[in-house]
């Protein structure tokens, strides 16, 4: 099949669209990390990113994905055989609670519904139980992209100081932050985890840490094995970050980003975001009519993510389905189902650099192709999200 003309729509929840003025700030000849030149525009990033994360603390970025930057908080935080409370919201909170068993952490977990989210009073109770303090931290997924759904990080602390736990507070962030309302400092959050392709609309490449006087404290307590990712050894370094080379390209590509993002507003950056999923909701939610056909995996409208959508699609019918049709015939780019929703769902990722004619583009293909694989839904759907916007 010949590949379509004329630009994809790129509606993956990550990574994400790239604009063009990124794209080409990136476009950089190589540059000596220590040059004064380049050490001005890294300094100038780590400010702007601690904008985007409203936090006064230390930030640490490593060259490696999000899940590096999981991986450097529980190197840099912990001992052999401490307990770590994770907060159960779907794939990707499984697989921080697999990598901290993989690392010889305890892993205790709040069990939730997937398309419902967790009662914190669950998480308050498990907090109040723990009488020794066993609990290190509690680990929370503020978006989770494979179920569509928003964790309220300020409840999850708000538990934890009702239940007056000493534990940390780890927050991911990948999916949210530059997208939804984050507040690193306000929130009491001690460590979160970030990456760079998400809602920084960069290339995948680095990912960081920001990290309170806290969770530095226990820093100097914990004896997991270390060294790429040891933030001790980072703070001896002129970036107090990267043990190794620099992505300098990325760098110039950030300081782009982050001059978009606030040339906007961060504030006006969560309105659109908000904005743009309430039209997908609203088409879903259409789509969907009198039940029996497509629906919103998301069945708690208090926690439905404005970074992403999950869609789930009756018995009967393939999710992959719908996404290869719009692949193949409309040149559109959906993300898949992970983990047990393989198959089930297909996501809308409306997080980053987009607007309302990409939000309409692709839900018209959507609703295309879900009558091409006579999959039962409304016909209307994009009209719905025009009356939402």
């Amino acid at each position: 099949m010949p590949e379509p003309r004329g630009r994809m729509f790129f509606a993956n929840p990550g990574p994400t669209n790239i604009p063009d003025s990124v794209l080409h700030a990136c476009a950089r000849a190589s540059i000596d990390f220590n040059d004064n030149a380049f050490f001005a525009v890294y300094e100038q990033c780590v400010a702007g990113v601690k904008r985007v994360l409203r936090t006064k603390a230390d930030v640490f970025f490593y060259t490696a994905s999000g899940h590096g930057a999981w991986e450097a908080s529980m190197l840099n935080l912990f001992s052999k055989g401490d307990v770590l409370l994770v907060i159960e919201t779907g794939h990707f909170s499984e697989s921080w609670a697999k990598m901290g068993r993989a690392l010889g952490l305890t892993i205790e977990s709040v069990a939730a519904d997937w398309r419902r989210g967790v009662d914190i009073a669950a998480v308050e109770a498990a907090l109040r139980a723990d009488t020794t303090h066993r609990i290190k931290a509690v680990c929370a997924v503020h978006n989770e992209t494979a179920a569509g759904t928003m964790l309220p990080i300020p409840a999850v602390r708000a538990a934890m100081d009702a239940a007056a736990h000493p534990a940390l507070l780890l927050a991911d962030t990948i999916s949210s932050l530059g997208s939804l309302p984050f507040e690193m400092d306000a929130w009491g959050i001690d460590v979160m985890v970030g990456g760079s392709q998400k809602g920084l609309m960069l290339p995948t490449g680095f990912s960081f840490n920001g990290v309170s006087a806290k969770a530095m404290e226990a820093h100097k307590h914990a004896t997991l094995p270390r060294h790429y990712f040891d933030w001790s050894e980072m703070l001896t370094r002129r970036h107090k970050s990267f043990i190794g080379t620099v992505p300098t390209t990325l760098f110039y590509g950030l300081q782009e980003a982050l001059r978009l993002i606030e040339e906007e507003g961060l504030e006006n950056v969560w309105a659109r975001h908000t904005r743009l999923a309430r039209a997908v909701r609203a088409a879903v939610n259409h789509w969907a009519g009198n039940g029996g056909g497509v629906e919103l995996f998301c069945q708690n409208a208090d926690r439905a993510s404005d970074s992403v959508t999950a869609i789930m699609l009756p018995d009967g019918h393939n999710a992959d389905a719908v996404r290869a049709t719009c692949r193949n015939q409309f040149n559109v780019s959906l993300g898949a189902g992970l983990n047990k929703l393989a198959g089930k769902v297909f996501r809308i990722g409306h997080l980053g650099d987009l607007n309302e004619p990409m939000i309409l583009g692709t839900l018209a293909s959507v609703e295309m192709a879900l009558k091409i694989n006579n999959v039962p839904h409304r016909a209307g759907g994009v009209g719905a999200a025009m009356d939402a916007l």
